[in-house]
């Protein structure tokens, strides 16, 4: 899987993430759904920011280096042509803030940090993992756009175990997306998921029906 902003995954990948959750679930009673979506935010104000930053620059240099585009003085008409070229630049800006790298500059960390979270708390209820039988869905999300990776337990889940559970998760995950295996850091969450909540989540002999299921699920 390219790891960029493309998912277009292989049957042999979809497979390994499947195989991954049915083989965890078979540790706990929990319910783990793997999800990777391009993005979770639009950022338009990122392409309005870069536009900015463009104008800002041209005019400035423009109207500091007056005296080499303005060899013979200033003249009135000239204002549009300063306009004009303020304005081109602002859309030149505002063209290239549609680029996922210009994205990630342009945007503060904290606010891409919350649309990941606003992301996965509406996936976790699109996807039916608030309506668990004992409320024990889990949600592990990646984020291409934003490089985060969103560890989300239902609420009675999440106050079994302690804090720190969720980060290790996550770690697991991020190593392998790092070096660029998406795949790999996924089924790596996804175990290690299983294990950390056979501890506070066991399985029902007998009794551990499988409510969700265990395909990866894509989004744009």
């Amino acid at each position: 899987m390219e790891t960029g902003d493309r998912l277009n995954l292989t049957e042999e990948e979809r497979g390994r993430v499947q195989q991954a959750v049915a083989a965890a679930e078979r540790l706990t009673s929990a319910e783990i759904v793997p999800m990777i979506v391009r993005r979770s935010g639009l950022y338009r104000d990122a392409r309005y920011r870069v536009g900015l930053t463009v104008a800002i620059a041209v005019l400035t240099i423009l109207v500091t280096m007056e005296a080499v585009w303005l060899p013979w003085g200033w003249h009135a008409a000239n204002a549009a042509w300063l306009l004009l070229a303020t304005l081109i630049a602002y859309g030149i800006g505002n063209w290239v803030g549609q680029f996922k790298p210009v994205i990630r500059l342009f945007t503060p960390p904290d606010r891409m940090r919350h649309k990941v979270k606003l992301r996965a708390e509406r996936a976790f209820v699109q996807h039916g993992l608030s309506r668990t039988r004992d409320r024990n869905g889990l949600l592990i999300m990646i984020s291409l756009l934003e490089h985060q990776v969103y560890v989300l337990a239902d609420q009675p889940l999440f106050e079994r175990a302690p804090a720190g559970v969720w980060d290790q998760i996550v770690a697991e995950v991020v190593g392998p997306v790092k070096n660029g295996d998406v795949i790999g850091g996924l089924c790596r969450g996804i175990e290690r998921a299983g294990i950390t909540l056979a501890q506070y989540c066991p399985p029902r002999p007998g009794d551990n029906p499988n409510e969700l299921p265990d395909e990866l699920i894509q989004g744009s």
